[in-house]
């Protein structure tokens, strides 16, 4: 661990303040190893973080002191409550109370998703995911949008597990349209169930990150887990039933609606997509897109939208989106500037809400 003091910048005014953790454990946990934990500090908040013994020392300016003295007591809050803390997870804690100075971090773990006996909890990496998973609790429809990387269907598959394992539901189905760019399901080799399996993959991959292999095999077969194409929901009734549409921006307006409306009693679903990635044929318009702008309004349905701030993956992933996010609205703008205001009903690839 580090025992020099790293300063920040020189300001006009600085002070020093002191975090002694008694806890020998819990300090470790919190700075982790080599005292790593503590770079993202310095960066975020411009301070010189210095530790001796069992005392963080923070130099800097007052307000910026403050801010890392909060961000301290957070983190050792989660510590405390057996939250695992690398330098990641830390960046991630820090980025989410920057945006959201009143938001208590431990209040996160409240939330986990228990997915079944010797698979660890899922918990929410940051508010919006927060926001999610209660949504999820309490409303039968809910709309996961926003760039790749932000877990909407990976905590969609937690929280159907979930509810499966406590018996709320009978079955879980999971569907995504059989559509990708580029690619035709005929030109494929194999029957029908070889075609539409690698575009269900991902679905799979969930379910088993959730579930022992075997479980999931058995259940499965049983039919108690349905892994299928959208075009199968087509004349069902769904009752008592988890559902989950993954990649709903591939779907079309008519094939929305159809989803929608097979919903039978007692049953869920979430509806997740990206509005951006939209791989439809030209001229065909997202069914997302749609129901977004007519449901927005509709009691007992939510809408939850995610940003490229709360991607969890490569922190490259958040880099690439913007990158391309700045491109679609320069490419809008020169449009606008060529050829006058484009409407709504105009924009098919780059359209959203």
């Amino acid at each position: 661990m580090p025992q020099a003091e790293s300063e920040a910048p020189s300001q006009s005014a600085r002070i020093s303040t002191e975090v002694e953790v008694s806890d020998s454990s819990l300090l470790v946990s919190l700075t982790g190893p080599g005292g790593a934990n503590l770079k993202p500090l310095e960066r975020a908040f411009g301070v010189g973080v210095g530790l001796r013994g069992n005392t963080i020392r923070l130099l800097g300016p007052p307000q910026n002191v403050a801010m890392a003295e909060r961000a301290i007591a957070e983190l050792l809050e989660m510590a405390r409550r057996g939250s695992h803390l690398g330098e990641r997870e830390v960046e991630r804690s820090i980025d989410t109370l920057k945006r959201h100075p009143d938001v208590r971090l431990s209040e996160m773990l409240d939330d986990e998703v228990t997915v079944g006996t010797g698979k660890r909890g899922v918990t929410p990496k940051g508010v919006a995911q927060q926001h999610y998973l209660r949504a999820i609790k309490t409303h039968d429809i809910v709309f996961g949008v926003g760039p790749a990387g932000t877990g909407k269907t990976y905590l969609a598959m937690a929280a159907a597990v979930a509810a499966f394992v406590s018996r709320k539901y009978k079955r879980i189905i999971l569907t995504r349209p059989a559509v990708e760019a580029g690619e035709k399901l005929g030109f494929l080799p194999g029957d029908l169930a070889e075609k539409v399996n690698p575009y269900l993959r991902p679905l799979y991959d969930a379910l088993h990150d959730m579930m022992d292999l075997e479980k999931a095999q058995d259940l499965l077969q049983r039919g108690a887990i349905e892994v299928a194409p959208l075009a199968f929901m087509r004349g069902r009734t769904l009752n008592s039933s988890f559902v989950i549409l993954d990649e709903a921006q591939n779907t079309t307006i008519d094939q929305m609606k159809m989803f929608l409306t097979r919903l039978g009693y007692d049953s869920k679903a979430v509806v997740t997509g990206d509005v951006t990635q939209v791989d439809l044929p030209e001229g065909r318009r997202s069914g997302l897109s749609d129901a977004l702008r007519l449901l927005k309004d509709v009691e007992g349905i939510s809408v939850c939208r995610f940003s490229d701030a709360d991607i969890v993956r490569h922190p490259l992933v958040a880099r690439i989106v913007r990158a391309y996010d700045a491109r679609t609205e320069q490419r809008q703008r020169e449009r606008e500037a060529r050829d006058g205001p484009v409407h709504i009903h105009e924009v098919v690839r780059d359209e959203g809400d």
